[in-house]
Protein backbone atom coordinates (compact mmCIF):
# COMPACT_ATOMS: atom_id res chain seq x y z
CA UNK A 1 0.00 0.00 0.00
CA UNK A 2 1.45 3.29 -1.06
CA UNK A 3 -0.06 6.50 0.32
CA UNK A 4 -1.04 9.52 -1.81
CA UNK A 5 2.58 11.16 -2.09
CA UNK A 6 4.09 7.95 -3.12
CA UNK A 7 1.06 7.33 -5.98
CA UNK A 8 1.41 10.93 -7.05
CA UNK A 9 4.86 10.28 -7.53
CA UNK A 10 4.73 6.87 -8.90
CA UNK A 11 2.31 8.04 -11.79
CA UNK A 12 3.78 11.16 -12.78
CA UNK A 13 6.50 8.75 -13.21
CA UNK A 14 4.32 7.25 -16.12
CA UNK A 15 3.57 10.37 -17.81
CA UNK A 16 0.30 10.70 -15.45
CA UNK A 17 -0.04 13.72 -13.54
CA UNK A 18 -2.71 13.36 -10.79
CA UNK A 19 -4.53 16.03 -8.35
CA UNK A 20 -3.90 15.41 -4.58
CA UNK A 21 -7.78 13.86 -4.64
CA UNK A 22 -7.10 11.70 -7.48
CA UNK A 23 -3.92 10.63 -5.85
CA UNK A 24 -5.79 9.97 -2.09
CA UNK A 25 -8.65 8.04 -4.15
CA UNK A 26 -6.50 5.86 -5.76
CA UNK A 27 -4.28 5.56 -2.48
CA UNK A 28 -7.66 4.06 -0.91
CA UNK A 29 -8.80 1.97 -3.47
CA UNK A 30 -5.72 -0.33 -3.41
CA UNK A 31 -5.92 0.00 0.15
CA UNK A 32 -9.60 -1.11 0.55
CA UNK A 33 -9.21 -3.23 -2.56
CA UNK A 34 -12.46 -1.45 -4.14
CA UNK A 35 -13.34 -0.18 -7.75
CA UNK A 36 -12.85 3.11 -8.56
CA UNK A 37 -15.51 4.77 -10.87
CA UNK A 38 -14.23 7.99 -12.36
CA UNK A 39 -16.80 10.44 -13.55
CA UNK A 40 -16.21 13.44 -15.64
CA UNK A 41 -16.26 14.90 -19.45
CA UNK A 42 -14.80 12.99 -21.67
CA UNK A 43 -11.55 13.87 -22.62
CA UNK A 44 -10.19 14.89 -18.93
CA UNK A 45 -7.77 11.84 -18.26
CA UNK A 46 -10.18 9.43 -16.99
CA UNK A 47 -8.91 6.16 -19.04
CA UNK A 48 -5.42 7.55 -18.99
CA UNK A 49 -5.70 6.67 -15.30
CA UNK A 50 -5.94 3.28 -15.92
CA UNK A 51 -3.57 3.26 -17.98
CA UNK A 52 -1.11 4.57 -15.79
CA UNK A 53 -2.06 2.42 -12.80
CA UNK A 54 -0.82 0.00 -14.86
CA UNK A 55 2.52 0.86 -15.64
CA UNK A 56 2.74 1.87 -12.14
CA UNK A 57 2.01 -1.80 -11.02
CA UNK A 58 4.03 -2.89 -14.36
CA UNK A 59 0.86 -5.38 -14.80
CA UNK A 60 -1.64 -5.93 -17.80
CA UNK A 61 -4.40 -3.16 -18.64
CA UNK A 62 -7.52 -5.24 -19.69
CA UNK A 63 -10.44 -3.06 -21.57
CA UNK A 64 -13.58 -3.62 -22.27
CA UNK A 65 -15.28 -0.95 -23.65
CA UNK A 66 -18.83 -0.67 -23.28
CA UNK A 67 -21.57 -0.27 -25.79
CA UNK A 68 -25.03 0.03 -26.07
CA UNK A 69 -26.25 -3.40 -26.14
CA UNK A 70 -23.10 -4.82 -24.39
CA UNK A 71 -24.34 -8.45 -23.38
CA UNK A 72 -22.73 -11.22 -20.75
CA UNK A 73 -21.18 -12.89 -23.96
CA UNK A 74 -19.20 -9.72 -24.95
CA UNK A 75 -17.96 -9.33 -21.86
CA UNK A 76 -17.85 -11.74 -19.64
CA UNK A 77 -17.33 -15.65 -21.79
CA UNK A 78 -18.16 -17.50 -24.96
CA UNK A 79 -18.31 -21.14 -26.25
CA UNK A 80 -16.20 -21.66 -28.93
CA UNK A 81 -18.72 -23.06 -30.92
CA UNK A 82 -16.86 -24.28 -33.58
CA UNK A 83 -14.43 -26.47 -32.48
CA UNK A 84 -17.46 -27.85 -30.17
CA UNK A 85 -19.25 -28.91 -33.45
CA UNK A 86 -15.91 -30.53 -34.62
CA UNK A 87 -15.94 -32.02 -31.72
CA UNK A 88 -19.45 -33.18 -31.56
CA UNK A 89 -18.97 -34.56 -35.13
CA UNK A 90 -15.89 -36.85 -34.74
CA UNK A 91 -17.31 -38.28 -31.18
CA UNK A 92 -20.78 -39.01 -32.73
CA UNK A 93 -22.33 -41.26 -30.44
CA UNK A 94 -20.23 -41.01 -27.20
CA UNK A 95 -22.58 -40.68 -23.87
CA UNK A 96 -19.88 -38.14 -22.45
CA UNK A 97 -19.37 -35.76 -25.99
CA UNK A 98 -21.91 -32.78 -24.40
CA UNK A 99 -19.87 -32.21 -21.08
CA UNK A 100 -16.63 -32.61 -22.89
CA UNK A 101 -17.83 -29.91 -24.95
CA UNK A 102 -18.81 -27.62 -22.14
CA UNK A 103 -15.28 -27.59 -20.69
CA UNK A 104 -12.49 -24.91 -19.74
CA UNK A 105 -11.08 -26.33 -23.54
CA UNK A 106 -13.86 -24.67 -25.44
CA UNK A 107 -14.34 -21.77 -23.00
CA UNK A 108 -13.17 -17.89 -24.80
CA UNK A 109 -12.29 -16.08 -22.31
CA UNK A 110 -13.68 -12.48 -22.92
CA UNK A 111 -12.50 -9.04 -20.62
CA UNK A 112 -14.10 -9.56 -17.27
CA UNK A 113 -13.53 -13.48 -16.99
CA UNK A 114 -9.85 -12.73 -18.24
CA UNK A 115 -9.27 -10.13 -15.07
CA UNK A 116 -10.07 -12.64 -12.46
CA UNK A 117 -8.26 -15.31 -13.93
CA UNK A 118 -4.96 -13.73 -14.05
CA UNK A 119 -1.86 -15.06 -11.44
CA UNK A 120 -0.77 -11.33 -11.24
CA UNK A 121 -3.60 -8.88 -10.62
CA UNK A 122 -4.43 -6.44 -13.56
CA UNK A 123 -5.73 -3.40 -13.88
CA UNK A 124 -9.59 -3.88 -15.39
CA UNK A 125 -10.54 -0.43 -17.48
CA UNK A 126 -14.52 -0.84 -17.68
CA UNK A 127 -14.86 2.30 -19.72
CA UNK A 128 -17.62 4.44 -20.67
CA UNK A 129 -19.97 2.27 -18.42
CA UNK A 130 -22.51 5.03 -18.82
CA UNK A 131 -22.76 3.74 -22.35
CA UNK A 132 -23.89 0.30 -21.40
CA UNK A 133 -27.74 -0.89 -20.65
CA UNK A 134 -29.18 -1.26 -16.91
CA UNK A 135 -29.25 -4.89 -17.66
CA UNK A 136 -25.44 -5.08 -17.86
CA UNK A 137 -24.89 -2.49 -15.35
CA UNK A 138 -26.98 -4.85 -13.08
CA UNK A 139 -24.99 -7.99 -14.30
CA UNK A 140 -21.54 -6.47 -13.43
CA UNK A 141 -22.63 -6.28 -9.29
CA UNK A 142 -21.60 -9.61 -8.74
CA UNK A 143 -18.04 -9.03 -10.34
CA UNK A 144 -17.96 -5.65 -8.49
CA UNK A 145 -19.05 -7.09 -4.83
CA UNK A 146 -17.24 -10.61 -4.50
CA UNK A 147 -15.12 -10.89 -7.52
CA UNK A 148 -16.88 -13.90 -8.99
CA UNK A 149 -18.91 -14.86 -11.94
CA UNK A 150 -21.41 -17.48 -12.70
CA UNK A 151 -20.87 -19.58 -15.53
CA UNK A 152 -24.13 -21.80 -16.08
CA UNK A 153 -22.38 -25.40 -17.42
CA UNK A 154 -19.24 -24.43 -14.94
CA UNK A 155 -20.48 -22.79 -12.00
CA UNK A 156 -19.38 -20.12 -10.11
CA UNK A 157 -15.80 -18.82 -10.99
CA UNK A 158 -13.90 -16.92 -8.53
CA UNK A 159 -10.86 -14.49 -8.15
CA UNK A 160 -7.59 -15.77 -8.29
CA UNK A 161 -6.45 -12.40 -7.73
CA UNK A 162 -8.35 -9.27 -7.26
CA UNK A 163 -7.80 -7.28 -10.19
CA UNK A 164 -7.40 -3.44 -10.02
CA UNK A 165 -10.51 -2.20 -11.39
CA UNK A 166 -11.11 1.38 -12.87
CA UNK A 167 -14.58 2.35 -14.22
CA UNK A 168 -15.14 5.82 -16.40
CA UNK A 169 -18.14 7.54 -17.29
CA UNK A 170 -19.16 10.48 -19.36
CA UNK A 171 -22.37 11.03 -17.59
CA UNK A 172 -24.30 10.14 -20.47
CA UNK A 173 -27.05 8.78 -18.13
CA UNK A 174 -27.53 8.00 -14.19
CA UNK A 175 -25.91 5.10 -12.96
CA UNK A 176 -27.68 2.93 -10.57
CA UNK A 177 -27.06 3.45 -6.94
CA UNK A 178 -26.08 -0.33 -6.59
CA UNK A 179 -23.16 0.31 -8.78
CA UNK A 180 -22.13 3.29 -6.53
CA UNK A 181 -22.16 1.96 -3.31
CA UNK A 182 -19.48 -0.69 -4.47
CA UNK A 183 -17.05 1.79 -6.04
CA UNK A 184 -15.04 4.37 -4.58
CA UNK A 185 -15.99 7.58 -6.32
CA UNK A 186 -13.90 10.47 -7.99
CA UNK A 187 -14.68 13.41 -10.07
CA UNK A 188 -12.23 14.12 -13.07
CA UNK A 189 -12.61 17.86 -13.67
CA UNK A 190 -10.29 19.53 -16.53
CA UNK A 191 -7.07 20.08 -15.45
CA UNK A 192 -6.17 23.81 -13.69
CA UNK A 193 -3.65 25.73 -15.60
CA UNK A 194 -0.41 24.65 -13.40
CA UNK A 195 -1.25 21.29 -13.73
CA UNK A 196 -1.73 20.95 -17.48
CA UNK A 197 1.20 22.82 -17.60
CA UNK A 198 2.89 19.67 -16.28
CA UNK A 199 1.13 17.39 -18.48
CA UNK A 200 2.26 18.97 -21.36
CA UNK A 201 5.91 18.99 -19.94
CA UNK A 202 5.56 15.30 -19.41
CA UNK A 203 4.08 14.38 -22.55
CA UNK A 204 5.02 16.33 -25.06
CA UNK A 205 9.10 16.05 -25.88
CA UNK A 206 10.51 19.48 -26.73
CA UNK A 207 8.22 22.14 -24.98
CA UNK A 208 10.17 24.17 -23.21
CA UNK A 209 8.70 25.28 -19.39
CA UNK A 210 7.47 28.96 -20.91
CA UNK A 211 5.78 27.54 -23.86
CA UNK A 212 3.92 24.85 -21.95
CA UNK A 213 3.21 27.46 -19.43
CA UNK A 214 1.76 29.96 -22.66
CA UNK A 215 -0.46 26.97 -24.05
CA UNK A 216 -1.95 25.71 -21.01
CA UNK A 217 -3.08 29.30 -20.29
CA UNK A 218 -4.90 29.72 -23.80
CA UNK A 219 -5.99 26.42 -23.80
CA UNK A 220 -8.10 27.64 -20.48
CA UNK A 221 -9.24 30.63 -22.14
CA UNK A 222 -10.80 28.76 -25.05
CA UNK A 223 -12.29 25.99 -22.83
CA UNK A 224 -14.43 29.43 -21.72
CA UNK A 225 -15.84 30.39 -24.81
CA UNK A 226 -19.07 28.78 -25.29
CA UNK A 227 -18.18 25.99 -27.41
CA UNK A 228 -19.85 22.79 -28.24
CA UNK A 229 -17.20 20.33 -27.41
CA UNK A 230 -14.32 22.04 -24.58
CA UNK A 231 -11.00 20.69 -25.70
CA UNK A 232 -9.82 18.08 -23.50
CA UNK A 233 -6.25 17.20 -22.15
CA UNK A 234 -5.42 15.50 -24.92
CA UNK A 235 -6.54 18.36 -27.84
CA UNK A 236 -4.35 19.87 -25.45
CA UNK A 237 -1.48 17.94 -26.39
CA UNK A 238 -2.29 17.55 -29.89
CA UNK A 239 -1.93 21.13 -29.70
CA UNK A 240 1.26 21.39 -27.66
CA UNK A 241 3.43 18.89 -30.32
CA UNK A 242 2.15 20.60 -33.54
CA UNK A 243 3.27 24.09 -32.56
CA UNK A 244 6.64 22.46 -31.30
CA UNK A 245 6.93 20.54 -34.44
CA UNK A 246 6.61 23.96 -35.92
CA UNK A 247 9.23 25.11 -34.30
CA UNK A 248 6.72 28.23 -32.36
CA UNK A 249 8.57 28.94 -29.05
CA UNK A 250 6.30 31.97 -28.26
CA UNK A 251 2.86 32.47 -28.84
CA UNK A 252 2.96 35.96 -29.43
CA UNK A 253 5.89 35.09 -31.86
CA UNK A 254 3.04 33.93 -34.18
CA UNK A 255 -0.73 34.52 -33.19
CA UNK A 256 -1.22 33.78 -37.34
CA UNK A 257 -0.17 30.27 -36.42
CA UNK A 258 -1.67 30.30 -33.25
CA UNK A 259 -5.28 29.96 -34.85
CA UNK A 260 -4.33 28.51 -37.57
CA UNK A 261 -3.70 25.20 -35.40
CA UNK A 262 -6.69 25.51 -33.40
CA UNK A 263 -7.85 22.89 -35.66
CA UNK A 264 -6.23 20.78 -32.60
CA UNK A 265 -8.41 21.99 -30.04
CA UNK A 266 -11.85 22.97 -32.24
CA UNK A 267 -13.40 19.66 -33.16
CA UNK A 268 -17.10 21.02 -34.65
CA UNK A 269 -17.16 23.83 -37.54
CA UNK A 270 -19.44 25.76 -35.24
CA UNK A 271 -16.68 26.16 -32.89
CA UNK A 272 -14.20 26.42 -35.44
CA UNK A 273 -16.87 29.73 -36.52
CA UNK A 274 -17.24 31.25 -33.21
CA UNK A 275 -13.35 31.25 -32.68
CA UNK A 276 -12.71 34.03 -34.99
CA UNK A 277 -9.26 35.62 -35.66
CA UNK A 278 -10.41 38.42 -33.46
CA UNK A 279 -11.50 36.07 -30.68
CA UNK A 280 -7.91 34.17 -30.67
CA UNK A 281 -5.75 37.42 -30.29
CA UNK A 282 -8.42 38.38 -27.48
CA UNK A 283 -7.31 35.26 -25.64
CA UNK A 284 -3.95 35.52 -26.76
CA UNK A 285 -3.32 38.68 -25.36
CA UNK A 286 -5.06 37.60 -21.69
CA UNK A 287 -1.52 34.81 -22.09
CA UNK A 288 1.65 36.14 -20.20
Amino acid sequence: MKGRDEIAQALAASGYIADADLATAISLMQLLRRPLLLEGEAGVGKTEVAKALAKVHATELIRLQCYEGLDQSSALYEWNYQRQLLAIQAHRGAESIEDQVFSEKYLLERPLLAAIRRPKAPVLLIDEIDRADDEFEAFLLELLSDFQVSIPELGTISAITIPHVVLTSNGTRELSDALRRRCLYHYVDYPNVDRETRIILARVAGASPSLSLQIARMVEGVRREELRKVPGVAETLDWAAALVGLDVRDLHDAPEMVHETLVCLLKTHEDRARVTPEVTQRLLGKVA
